[in-house]
């Protein structure tokens, strides 16, 4: 939905809302995508949402909840009444509701399992880590054992879920074990009396229940998957992720990383959603983290103060040396950070990755020393103490390039995000120990 059109649908429907006139409002969502539905719903009181969201259609509804936050959905369902919170919930994909039953009350939350149609398809799902295989999956899917007929497949399918988006059917043993793959287009194409062992692809790409959501999306990702079968330790199948539950993890770790990269913790809930003090909670402690660090730049100061007052246009040129490491380490984390995330480099490649940003680094100091060289000679700086500020630049960018590169590997390595340790980070880290490098270098070359 298009800004002004959202902003248009709202004004009617706050008008709407305003009259208590519930009945058009429900026929103002009533012919909008159900994301459409969620952005519009989201901009209203939550007195507001709690009066409309009973009146809507239960799947309908359920939509909405699908789509906003867990922790926003489970706020809305506890200020239900249980009726319309389980008539609401049962309407809702199995794993969905899951994840936003996790975000209750266990006590609320076992009266709504309770209450629903079939709870047993909801119950397994509970057990397993949100972030995991196990919770991402659903409980929804279609499989079929080995001696059935590809006619007797597809009247399966029909029977099943006709609306349903299948892809794939998996193809199961008597106990369960996951045994094969058929591609629906097989399966069309198949005479009708070819059985599911003949057609089926034994060799099946398939995520243990604990493997870390991350690790399926790239799983997915590497294989141009649609679903991805979920396994136990004995390899029977369990659930199914799809491919739009990846997608939202997706999003999910790129926004925890993109608010990391600027040295805050992630939000929970959307940005305006979230009040102004949790906001400030979410980011005051890496301030102050950073503020303290950034004491040590006036540590380093203070230590070499006499050298300051010796030769004054040392100060001059200290903003471009701290910033041009900062930005060197923080090129190098950011593309570090990138490679872990899509499984180009590992924990075992860090001599590699190490020695690959000193030569890059090696380079990268090169030219930004004779740019240097070449400046500080323009700003009428001495011969010497422009081979100062060259020298230190290319030693500061080589620093900043070999810890750019080993922050992140030793952050996952100790199991920490390593989007912790980059952006402010890391330009506070380099910035004292690039002046350090810088005063020494000045000692040495000027005779102070």
């Amino acid at each position: 939905m298009q800004p002004l059109e959202l902003e248009r649908v709202l004004a009617q429907l706050r008008e709407a809302l305003e009259r208590d006139d519930l009945a058009a409002a429900v026929a103002i969502l009533h012919h909008y995508h159900p994301a459409d539905k969620a952005e519009l719903f989201e901009e209203l009181e939550e007195e507001e949402q709690v009066a409309l969201l009973p009146e809507l259609e239960p799947a309908d509804s359920a939509d909405i909840l699908e789509e906003l936050d867990d922790e926003q959905a489970a706020e809305l369902v506890a200020a239900l009444d249980p009726e319309d919170a389980i008539r609401i919930v049962d309407e809702m994909e199995p794993d969905e509701a899951a994840d936003l039953l996790s975000e209750l009350e266990p006590p609320q939350a076992e009266a709504v399992l309770s209450g629903l149609e079939d709870p047993e398809e909801v119950r397994p799902l509970l057990l397993h880590p949100e972030e995991s295989a196990g919770g991402l999956m659903t409980s929804e899917f279609l499989a079929l054992r080995r001696r059935t007929t590809a006619a007797e497949a597809l009247e399966a399918i029909r029977r099943w879920k006709p609306e349903a988006d299948i892809q794939q059917i998996f193809v199961v043993d008597a106990e369960q074990h996951l045994v094969g793959v058929v591609e629906l287009r097989q399966l069309i194409a198949a005479d009708p009396s070819a059985r599911m062992i003949d057609i089926m692809d034994p060799e099946v790409i398939s995520a243990p229940v604990g493997m870390d959501q991350e690790e399926v999306a790239r799983l997915m990702a590497r294989y141009d998957l649609l679903t991805l079968p979920v396994v136990d330790a004995e390899n029977r199948l369990v659930g199914v992720v799809t491919i739009d539950d990846v997608v939202d993890v997706i999003e999910e770790e790129d926004t925890e990383d993109i608010q990391r990269f600027g040295g805050a913790q992630p939000l929970e809930r959307p940005y305006l959603s979230t009040s102004p003090f949790l906001v400030m909670r979410k980011r005051v402690g890496w301030l102050l983290l950073l503020f303290l660090t950034a004491t040590l730049t006036g540590s380093v100061m203070r230590h070499f103060e006499k050298e300051l007052q010796t030769v004054v246009a040392l100060a001059f040129f200290v903003p471009l040396l701290i910033g041009t490491g900062g930005n060197a380490g923080s090129q190098t984390t950011s593309t570090i950070i990138r490679a872990l995330a899509v499984g180009e480099i590992t924990l075992r490649d860090a001599f590699r990755t190490l020695w690959h940003e000193l030569l890059t680094g090696f380079l990268l100091g090169g030219v930004m020393a004779v740019a240097a060289y070449v400046r500080a000679l323009t700003w009428g700086s001495s011969p010497e103490l422009a081979l100062t500020v060259a020298l230190a630049i290319f030693l500061i960018v080589l620093w900043a390039n070999g810890l750019g590169s080993l922050l992140p590997l030793l952050a996952a390595r100790l199991g920490i995000d390593p989007a912790i340790v980059s952006g402010p980070v890391m330009s506070t880290m380099v910035d004292a120990t690039g002046l350090f490098i810088y005063f020494t270098i000045a000692d040495i070359i000027l005779g102070l």
